[in-house]
């Protein structure tokens, strides 16, 4: 499927979204409302989300400086938005609270709402030689508008998301690994199968855990052992371990692979 703003490539149950909004690939109200509407209408056979961009040097530079001129469009994204939040910060909630896994692939800058849908993703790698980002809206005499308040602290320490926002300095993929902003900087050869790996890896798991695991995540001890018990006595997590034990399980080759050996039962 291709869009005037958007590339979506779907195989075994992992859905390639690919921004395409020439020359730079600001966040317009238009690509805000595709990329809605493209994620509202993923089956339920999609598990894990992966974006990248078309452009090599920016995944999404930041918002559109003349996204006022999209009035239209901003009034229909505003009356669809969850009560409490703009519009910049309803794609940063979209993003949190799929049922699939959201993985960013960033080869390219990200500044301002960029870097904060990078921030947002459920996991974000990054290029070692090319993937960069920056909060840099304080030079622009405002503060982020679109989450990067309240997601960044709960990625690192406050001094070090105050300097990322009142610095407002383009960071590299290492430093922003080394800050937490980012799950890990890879050299740029490499990222594309580290991904695709994890991707896949996600996308196999047995129905419900994905899901579930995003729903209790920092919600309490409560919530983190209904979700377990709803999973953990069913008949196909008893296979999973009736399996597990017969080809090695609880031995010393077997625990040595034992991840290996998980994705092998059938």
């Amino acid at each position: 499927m291709t869009t005037k703003l958007l590339h979506l490539h779907i195989k075994n149950g992992v859905a390639n979204i690919t921004f395409n909004n020439p020359p730079v690939n600001v966040l317009s109200g238009s690509l805000m409302k595709s990329l809605k509407e493209v994620l509202h209408g993923l089956s339920n056979d999609v598990k894990v989300i992966v974006f990248d961009s078309a452009n090599p040097d920016f995944f999404i530079a930041h918002v559109d400086i003349n996204i006022l001129d999209e009035q239209d469009v901003l009034n229909e994204l505003l009356q669809t938005a969850p009560e409490g939040l703009n519009i910049f910060q309803a794609v940063g909630e979209m993003l949190r609270n799929l049922p699939q896994v959201t993985i960013v692939k960033l080869k390219g800058i990200a500044r301002g709402g960029g870097a904060e849908f990078v921030t947002a993703a459920d996991m974000s790698f990054a290029s070692l030689e090319k993937g960069k980002l920056a909060q840099c809206e304080a030079l622009m005499g405002i503060i982020p508008g679109g989450g990067a308040t309240q997601y960044l602290p709960a990625k690192m320490t406050r001094g070090r998301a105050l300097e990322i926002m009142l610095g407002a300095d383009l960071f590299d993929a290492a430093t922003a690994a080394q800050y937490g902003w980012i799950n890990r900087a890879l050299p740029d050869a490499e990222i594309e199968a580290f991904v695709d790996q994890l991707a896949q890896n996600i996308a196999a798991l047995e129905e419900g855990i994905i899901s579930t695991t995003k729903k209790v995540l920092a919600a309490g001890f409560k919530a983190e052992n209904d979700g377990w018990a709803a999973l953990a006595f069913t008949p196909r997590t008893a296979e999973i371990m009736k399996k597990a034990m017969e080809n090695g399980a609880q031995t010393v080759a077997g625990e040595l692979e034992i991840e290996s050996l998980l994705r092998s039962i059938k």
